[in-house]
């Protein structure tokens, strides 16, 4: 039973029998991401005084500029979690491949790969606007004792053991799921601990609010064009109200707290859509389900969909459960 002001130490171990592969390992490999996101979240926080905001002069594999800040997040999960001995393998977002990490008995022995987006939302960094990190966690799918591979990466959503993000606001929040329902801690800032704050958060099965950048309109699909003029129609409940910040995890945080659904779809401009569905799309749609909600590429369950390459890209369409239902209602009408 999760008790307002537990710690998040104190909860992962309460809850470790919920887990299936109870042997303390995941526990530690969410202990270094809270650790991780302390250390980000100073930097983050401190991002105005010093020169560690704007462009690092790279860009990394999706060809958009690198932000310092993406780069500092980045390096500082990758060292975390393979200091701390736990994962076998890590995808980021920043990197071009994969990174294989051997266990310090060198025979390949830890269990869990880590996929994730270091600062989703970096370009907010020099306006002072919320950015988070977002992880995706699976068991390996090849044999123990030996390194990773490609397809430990490539699976469906359906077969994550953990996802969550950091968003680094007003206040610093990490909230994650196990498969268990989802539940958010706050940073204490002062005493450096993350406090429940957020026991079984919860999607409104309805909401308010409509969350897509409305200046790609005319390059949107008929589908999700017919459907914002739905919202903005003046009929019973609606019109809804438009709140786009940019930053997928401030966005879809707001969302499930207030009630409301988030979209990117393609367009000419992203024939693929430009979210990706292993750094993005896929741990969104785990917190999305655990929380009473819905995640789709506008046809099918995002949760289902066999990766094929590890920078793939998705429309996204993830919100409260009726409020994506009636998007994928007007794609099945008016489609492309």
């Amino acid at each position: 039973m999760a008790k307002k002001n537990q710690t998040l130490g104190e909860f992962i171990i309460e809850n470790q029998s919920d887990f299936k592969y109870s042997s303390g390992e995941l526990s530690r490999l969410l202990n270094s991401l809270r650790l991780a996101g302390k250390v980000v979240n100073h930097e983050v926080n401190k991002a105005g005084l010093v020169d560690i905001t704007g462009a690092a002069g790279d860009t990394n594999i999706q060809g958009e500029d690198q932000q310092k800040l993406d780069v500092y997040a980045n390096e500082i999960f990758i060292q975390t979690l393979t200091d701390r001995n736990i994962v076998c393998g890590i995808a980021s977002e920043e990197e071009d491949d994969f990174i294989i990490i051997n266990s310090k008995d060198e025979n390949h022995q830890n269990k869990y790969v880590v996929l994730m987006d270091p600062l989703d939302g970096s370009s907010n960094i020099d306006v002072n606007v919320s950015v988070g990190t977002i992880f995706s966690i699976f068991r390996r799918v090849t044999p123990v004792g030996t390194p990773v591979e490609l397809q430990d990466f490539l699976q469906p959503g359906d077969q994550q053991v953990a996802a969550g993000y950091i968003v680094y606001g007003t206040s610093t929040m990490l909230v994650y799921t196990t498969g268990n329902g989802v539940n958010g801690f706050t940073l204490n800032p002062a005493l450096g601990s993350w406090y429940l704050s957020h026991p079984d958060m919860k999607f409104p099965e309805n909401g308010s609010i409509y969350s897509v950048n409305e200046g790609n309109y005319l390059d949107f699909p008929a589908g999700i064009k017919m459907y914002i003029k739905y919202c903005q129609a003046e009929e019973g409940d609606r019109p809804y109200t438009s709140r786009y910040i940019g930053s997928l995890v401030s966005d879809f945080h707001r969302n499930m707290i207030k009630g409301g659904i988030y979209m990117y779809p393609k367009g000419s401009k992203n024939p693929k859509g430009k979210l990706r569905l292993l750094y993005e799309c896929s741990p969104m749609a785990f917190l999305a389900e655990q929380a009473g909600g819905l995640a789709s590429d506008g046809y099918n369950r995002i949760m289902e969909i066999q990766p094929k390459e590890l920078h793939e890209r998705v429309p996204f369409i993830c919100g409260s459960k009726n409020m994506v239902e009636k998007v994928e209602q007007f794609m099945k009408t008016f489609g492309e």
